[in-house]
């Protein structure tokens, strides 16, 4: 089997199908719809089923609340409970394991646009609690850094990853960083941060879909399993009213 042909005709229908979109479609609100509903249909396909892919809002136990985000992979096998209400979707911020927002086109307002969505989850609260097995007890895990991106079907930037890109990119705050991205006409890009620069790789457009899921699953493995939420806190919101 051609792992590579897979994904690169996989691409090549995504791309097909949110291009037709962009010219069918004039309302920008339903012509995004129908873009996040491609993406999230791919991911919730090709990632193993322990993840779960949705549009959605995320929220900690103080009851504070994200933005509303395009795509959120959050578990789906240690997940106590979601909020569905009048079909918005509500994730506990420990739930998370990373934030996607999805536009036409990557250009310095989106970036800083998606920046500040991650952000908006970021800086919510997460609990983690030990957990208690036949021998004892593991000790409450640190809750890791929520991955952050932006997918889309081109890049204003010509040529596409520039170090127009790059600039934007290293002129985010912390909290805002973005780690991941997709260009499904230009390519895939993972980026990492250190104290001085910005480290920067990308593909080839023909390889756009295929390198950013690969890193994207990469980045996940490296993160494991979500802290063990602390329901008790949860609770507390009960003891209040």
């Amino acid at each position: 089997m051609d792992l590579k042909k897979i994904f690169m005709n996989l691409q090549k229908q995504m791309i097909s199908r949110l291009s037709a979109n962009s010219k069918i479609i004039n309302h920008p609100t339903a012509k995004g719809d129908a873009s996040e509903l491609n993406w999230i249909e791919m991911l919730n396909t090709y990632l193993p089923k322990r993840y779960k892919v949705d549009k959605a809002f995320v929220l900690d136990h103080e009851g504070t609340l994200s933005e509303q985000i395009d795509l959120v992979i959050y578990d789906h096998q240690y997940s106590p409970f979601l909020f569905n209400q009048d079909n918005a979707l509500y994730i506990p911020s420990e739930s998370v394991y990373a934030v996607f927002e999805i536009k036409q086109n990557i250009n310095k307002d989106v970036i800083e646009y998606a920046g500040k969505k991650a952000e908006s989850v970021r800086k919510l609260k997460r609990t983690s609690t030990s957990i208690r097995h036949a021998g004892g007890k593991f000790a409450p895990k640190k809750p890791f850094k929520i991955l952050a991106g932006i997918l889309s079907l081109g890049c204003d930037w010509k040529p596409p990853f520039s170090d127009g890109l790059k600039r934007v990119l290293n002129d985010l705050k912390e909290k805002q960083r973005i780690d991941l991205g997709c260009s499904l006409r230009s390519g895939g890009f993972e980026v990492k941060y250190s104290r001085r620069y910005v480290n920067f790789e990308s593909s080839k457009c023909d390889d756009a879909l295929i390198f950013f899921f690969l890193r994207l699953l990469d980045r996940l493995q490296k993160l494991g399993t979500v802290p063990a939420m602390d329901i008790s806190k949860y609770g507390k919101v009960l003891e209040r009213r």
